[in-house]
């Protein structure tokens, strides 16, 4: 038995999945990192009409989309994006809900394989859908637990929208090539 396989052999579990490692918790980590670094960067410049990318939202449906976990695990890694939103001023303990259901969102929609000819456009969709829930219950829990007026609650649905398809896009771009790089980094 060479190493390869004594490896793989080692990443199953008793029920044939794989665990997550500590590469996979490495490569989370430092893409909610990267996340974080480009939202306080980039995201105030990137603005056109209050639309935005939101890089922690994009960066954890990326990881999701990389490593594939459970969807506990994935609940975990939105978890984890919430805490990360902390250290941003605004609404504390308003992300953890909006990043761990976005998170659980997405661990359940890369499941479903949609495609076009051969392009597979699984990544794109289900970082846009989480997006959406994400930040739909985001503004709606602002909503609810800050007691804003729900008449205006309408006006964010095209922020939330817009977000979720720059996100889309951002994940779209990112994602083959950091597959490829993932998967040699496997061998």
């Amino acid at each position: 038995m060479d190493k390869s396989q004594g490896m793989q052999k080692r990443e199953l579990n008793k029920g044939g999945k794989r665990d997550i490692s500590i590469k996979d918790l490495i490569l989370i980590g430092v893409l909610l990192a990267a996340g974080a670094v480009l939202k306080y960067l980039v995201g105030s410049i990137i603005n056109i009409g209050g639309v935005k990318p939101n890089f922690i939202i994009a960066m954890y449906c990326l990881g999701i989309l990389l490593i594939r976990p459970s969807v506990f695990e994935s609940a975990i890694i939105g978890l984890l994006a919430g805490a990360v939103c902390q250290f941003f001023p605004g609404t504390p303990y308003m992300n953890f809900i909006s990043e761990f259901a976005g998170a659980i969102v997405m661990s359940l929609m890369i499941r479903i394989p949609i495609q076009t000819g051969k392009m597979s456009l699984t990544p794109a969709i289900s970082t846009f859908v989480s997006t959406v829930v994400s930040g739909g219950l985001f503004v709606s829990s602002l909503f609810v637990f800050l007691g804003a007026v729900k008449g205006s609650l309408v006006a964010y649905i095209p922020i939330v929208l817009g977000t979720a398809l720059i996100n889309s896009i951002i994940v779209g771009i990112l994602y083959i090539p950091l597959m490829r790089a993932f998967k040699a980094g496997l061998r």
